[in-house]
Parts: C-alpha cells; sequence; structure tokens
C-alpha cells in the first residue's frame, strides 16, 4: 500500500504514540545516516517498522484512497448499486459489477471482475446497504478495483453518516493530475464540432449498429459529445462534455443539428467564463489527460464579489 510521506508520519505517530514532530526528526535523521540514498517516504516506511509498526493490513478510509494505491483494505456501505453488465469485447467475455461504497470521509466508485464476487451480488448474499469489507483493492482512474486476488466480505461494522457527495477542491489547471475530481475557473477557448453517438436505453452503454452487448437488438438513444478547450491563465487543457452538460453552456440538441446555429452559438460561447466540475483520468493509450466536464456554472460576477467580501 502507497501512502504520501504526510500519510505516513500520521499514521505512525497514532500508532507510536510519539507526536508528529518526533517521528518527522526520526525520519530525518534516517535520511541522513543513509546518505539520502532513499526517499523520505521510505524512511519513514524503515521507521515504522523499527517502531514495529505494519500497515499490511491496515484499514484505509475512502478520502485516504489515491490514484496507483494497490493492497488497499478499506471498509464502505454500499450506497449505489449498478445492475450487473455482461460484456463480449475482442473475443473475451464475462461480467462487470460496478458501485459505489462510503463512509463519513467520502465516496468512491468500485468495479468487480472476478466471478466469485460477482455472484455474492447475483445470489443476494451482497445487497445495497449492506457494509462490506475489501481485502486487496487497487485504485485506477479514481476507482477502487477488485480481481481474483482480492476479497470482499459483509461487515460487522456500522456505518451511518455516510458522504454521499464527491469531494471537489479548486485547482488550477495546471495542478491537475490523474485521479483528481477538481472545481476550474476557465474561459472556453475553442469549441470543436459535435460528435454523436447511441446508447442503449436500458443500460446507457453505446450501441454499435442498434445492438447492445448487454441487450442484444434495441432502438437506441442518440447522445452528443463536444470537445472544448478552457484556459484559467496557468495552463490550457482539453475537455470533454456529454448531453447534458452541453445543455449547461447553452446548446440545445437544436443547435447541435444546425451547421449554421452551431457555428453562431460557438462564436458565443468563445471568451465566455464558467466554473468547471471536472473528472481527470489518465488515456493509457495515449499517454495523457483526459478531462471530463461534469457541469458547469456560468460565472456570475456579483456572486463572485459577494462570496468574496
Amino acid at each position: 500500500m502507497l501512502y504520501n510521506y504526510s500519510q505516513l508520519v500520521e499514521k505512525i505517530s497514532k500508532a507510536s504514540g510519539l507526536s508528529v514532530e518526533e517521528v518527522d526528526r526520526k525520519v530525518e535523521a534516517k535520511c541522513a545516516k543513509l546518505s539520502g540514498l532513499i526517499s523520505k517516504e521510505g524512511s519513514a516506511q524503515i521507521i515504522a517498522s523499527e517502531l514495529g509498526i505494519s500497515f499490511e493490513k491496515e484499514k484505509m478510509k475512502v478520502n485516504e484512497l489515491g490514484e496507483g494505491m494497490k493492497k488497499v483494505n478499506v471498509v464502505g456501505k454500499i450506497v449505489k448499486l449498478n445492475p450487473i453488465r455482461e460484456y463480449n469485447k475482442n473475443g473475451k467475455s464475462g461480467k462487470i459489477g460496478a458501485m459505489t461504497i462510503a463512509d463519513d470521509t467520502g465516496n468512491i466508485r468500485m468495479v468487480l471482475w472476478d466471478t466469485n464476487h460477482i455472484s455474492l451480488f447475483e445470489e443476494g448474499k451482497i445487497k445495497e446497504n449492506d457494509v462490506v469489507e475489501i481485502s486487496n483493492g487497487a485504485i485506477k482512474n479514481d476507482e477502487l478495483h477488485l480481481s481474483g486476488f482480492s476479497d470482499i466480505k459483509l461487515s460487522k461494522e456500522i456505518i451511518d453518516n455516510v458522504i454521499l457527495e464527491r469531494k471537489v477542491v479548486d485547482k488550477k489547471i495546471s495542478e491537475l493530475k490523474s485521479g483528481d475530481s477538481a472545481k476550474v475557473r476557465a474561459f472556453i477557448v475553442q469549441v470543436f464540432e459535435p460528435k454523436f453517438f447511441e446508447v442503449c436505453p436500458q443500460c446507457n452503454k453505446k450501441a454499435v449498429n442498434a445492438v447492445c452487448e448487454a441487450h442484444g437488438s434495441i432502438v437506441p438513444v442518440k447522445r452528443s459529445l463536444l470537445s472544448i478547450v478552457i484556459d484559467d491563465g496557468s495552463e490550457n487543457i482539453r475537455a470533454v462534455l456529454f448531453s447534458d452538460q452541453i445543455k449547461e453552456i447553452g446548446l440545445s440538441e437544436a443547435d447541435l443539428d444546425n451547421f449554421e446555429v452551431f457555428n453562431v452559438k460557438k462564436q458565443e460561447l468563445i471568451g465566455s467564463e464558467f466554473f468547471f466540475n471536472v473528472n481527470v483520468r489518465n488515456n493509457k493509450l495515449f499517454n495523457t489527460m483526459e478531462v471530463i466536464i461534469n457541469n458547469t456554472e456560468k460565472l456570475n460576477m456579483e456572486t463572485l464579489i459577494s462570496n468574496l467580501r
């Protein structure tokens, strides 16, 4: 399990009874003794071992989970359970389970790939609102993934005060990194032509030639996608909006379907300033960041000045 330095020091302090300052001094001394050959995080791990502290089976809070973490142990309440989906892609078939778990610090989407885990939900052994204990999970793209080496089981812990909202922090575009959920104040500086695709009306997944992988032949629903470039003075980045979010910036489906109307609206949008709530993920194929806009809010200068006061 990977922690950043401040998390390590706080955990060592809590487990050992030493103050944070004392632990920090021990780490600095260890770094000096090893002539800076290992990082402060590595030195902190050594100090923890010397004090007899192990993090291997320690349970984490949801707000402590970070991108790239492995061997994650966490307890959470299932606050949203999605239907089990079947897939058949590139010659491989199987099932995917997805849900949202939460505790008193936050919530996270959890994805199941193992058929044994999925069967627990299909057979009703684990249900929505149950509290579960997860072992050996991994954080990928701001999601908790469980493989065949992971474990999920009912927990005896009681979690009442769960946080259902995703924690969003104010950030500059230059500060964004994979896994972030952030609020960005920025100008729209470029708008690209919309793209259209079809989805299944039952599971909302992409359909090809009126066929859904899970539900077969369907009457698909049309959806739209719009790419824009936003700039906040620190940097600019390309971001994507889907149907509902496109409406929030003032474009209707009719606007998108009419080339001439769209070009007029596009020019009106360029230079407009918004607050954007975004999720940031890593595109492994191109090794670039993907920014998905969840919702937008037109900048109201009077409200902004009032809040600053």
